[in-house]
């Protein structure tokens, strides 16, 4: 097995993983849980653009994506009601 299957076989894992956590995180009915989960989808994906060679992109997106979008959610969380009502 040479180093670019091997490289391509990691980033397909973390692909998977971010569509686990986007499925995760749409269909939660416990909102801090989803919020969480929209952290580990962010945080993966910081991880692939480091793996494409774009360390700046996953700076930012590790930031932004998983530090501050995620805190303002868990605020506005905090402020509202945690659990998603049932639909009509």
């Amino acid at each position: 097995m040479n180093v670019l299957s091997v490289d391509m076989a990691i980033q397909f894992g973390i692909l998977l993983g971010v569509l686990v956590a986007a499925y995760i995180t749409i269909t939660m009915r416990d909102l801090l849980s989803a919020a969480i989960a929209s952290a580990a989808m962010s945080l993966l994906l910081s991880l692939e653009f480091y793996m494409l060679h774009a360390p700046d992109v996953a700076i930012a997106e590790a930031a932004v994506g998983a530090g501050v979008v995620t805190a303002v959610v868990v605020y506005g969380i905090a402020k509202t009601e945690r659990w998603e009502r049932e639909g009509p």
